[in-house]
């Protein structure tokens, strides 16, 4: 009992150390390596985005925290655009045509994509279970912020500036 005891205090002091050691700080990259279609068919290259502030945002047309944010990120877009400032909408489940009404239901501003069933693209983002997803991320890929649901809109503007400050806009 005792070796184990001394076994898992070494084991938890190895990890806290590594956690706390700042020259083996790893940033998350948001992968915009993949290719979706957006709601008229047509492939798009997330890395096309590349080089810009954006949102990489996972949501669908009946959530309603994702209706609720919708209206939030349409203004954050219009104010924000001058930066270079976007949001990539990633349909988690609906159909094209579910899509393109909810974009003129809302009157859309930011390119919005479907990926009903791409689990590769859900899995690295870790946008499986629960929506929405929010991916705060800078010109050159680095994640600034997670976000895991909905937020109020004095929220989203400030992590919308932090992000422009991190990206030097």
């Amino acid at each position: 009992m005792r070796r184990l005891q001394i076994t898992v205090g070494l084991l938890s002091a190895l990890l806290l150390g590594a956690a706390c050691n700042p020259a083996e700080k790893r940033e998350d990259i948001a992968d915009l390596g993949f290719i979706l279609k957006n709601p008229d068919g047509e492939d798009v290259r997330l890395s096309d985005y590349r080089g810009r502030p954006l949102i990489v945002n996972f949501w669908y047309t009946t959530c309603p925290p994702c209706r609720q944010e919708t209206p939030v990120f349409i203004k954050l877009v219009e104010k924000y655009k001058d930066k270079g400032f976007t949001i990539l909408g990633i349909s988690v489940s609906d159909t094209p045509e579910d899509i393109k009404a909810f974009a003129a239901e809302f009157g859309i501003n930011y390119p919005l994509f479907v990926a009903r069933n791409r689990d590769d693209v859900m899995e690295a983002y870790r946008a499986i279970m629960a929506y929405p997803v929010s991916w705060f991320v800078k010109p050159d890929g680095t994640v600034y912020l997670k976000h895991l649901g909905s937020a109020s809109p004095e929220w989203f503007e400030q992590q919308v500036m932090g992000l422009l400050e991190a990206s030097g806009l």
